[in-house]
């Protein structure tokens, strides 16, 4: 099973590929969008950093974005706060100034709920739990819904509270459930690489999430991370984004 990110997926296809595409072929110069973003004018040419606001930063979800996409977009608040961002939209009377902020999987209703639209998309199938040693724990209704590192929805009673997802085997349909230290890994191997300029191998500072905290690292020859400390291992699907300082040098997907 996969975890893929909604929002890289809808920004690698539909807005920086379908719209972006569509833009050039009307002679548009540039297609703006309201992305947490900047776009850096560098010695090798135009690069993706961080915003701004770092609890808006967005740089996560656009590290796919090549120099050539970059030419043709514009990231106007990216240097800019969001209480700016407000103030501005206020000053010019726009509603959106105190519209709540967007979530993250912006097609799936606060009633609806991650269940209910996978499963109305989805075969779902029941799966065994066991331990780390292969003892039958219980069992769950739908493989399909369960990550790496999820603590809900194991059906494990009073042990819910200690124990994590470490491996999920949607073929076998087997959840291995582990304790908070058999959930951590020293390496994050790695595929589908994408590079702001050549493959780099050296120290870069890591983020698996689009809220989540960087963590320092090592990029080996391979393209694969080494952490500097032992972490929570990253789920199948999970984007990677490597940055040096607020530059994104490149990312990857998890295996």
């Amino acid at each position: 099973g996969l975890t893929p990110n909604p929002c890289i997926e809808c920004n690698r296809h539909i807005k920086f590929d379908a719209l972006v595409s569509r833009a050039r072929k009307l002679g548009f110069d540039l297609v703006a969008t309201g992305h947490h973003a900047k776009i850096i004018e560098t010695a090798k040419g135009l690069r993706l950093a961080r915003g701004a606001d770092g609890n808006k930063d967005q740089s996560y979800v656009l590290y796919m974005l090549t120099a050539a996409d970059l030419s043709m977009l514009e990231f106007p608040v990216g240097k800019m706060t969001k209480n700016e961002v407000r103030e501005l939209a206020s000053r010019r009377g726009l509603r959106s100034a105190t519209k709540p902020d967007s979530q993250d999987v912006c097609f799936i209703t606060a009633s609806e709920g991650r269940a209910r639209f996978l499963s109305d998309r989805l075969d779902l199938h029941s799966a065994d739990v066991v331990d780390v040693d292969g003892n039958e724990l219980g069992s769950i209704d739908a493989v399909e819904l369960v990550t790496i590192g999820q603590r809900r929805g194991l059906n494990l009673g009073g042990n819910a509270d200690r124990t994590y997802a470490v491996q999920v085997d949607v073929r076998s349909r087997r959840v291995v459930a582990g304790s908070a230290e058999d959930l951590l890994s020293e390496d994050v191997q790695l595929s589908d690489h994408v590079w702001a300029d050549e493959p780099y191998i050296g120290p870069v500072q890591v983020q698996i999430s689009a809220h989540g905290a960087q963590a320092s690292a090592y990029l080996t020859s391979a393209g694969n991370v080494h952490w500097d400390e032992a972490r929570r291992k990253v789920a199948p699907g999970q984007a990677v984004v490597f940055y040096l300082d607020d530059l994104v040098i490149g990312g990857a997907t998890a295996v």
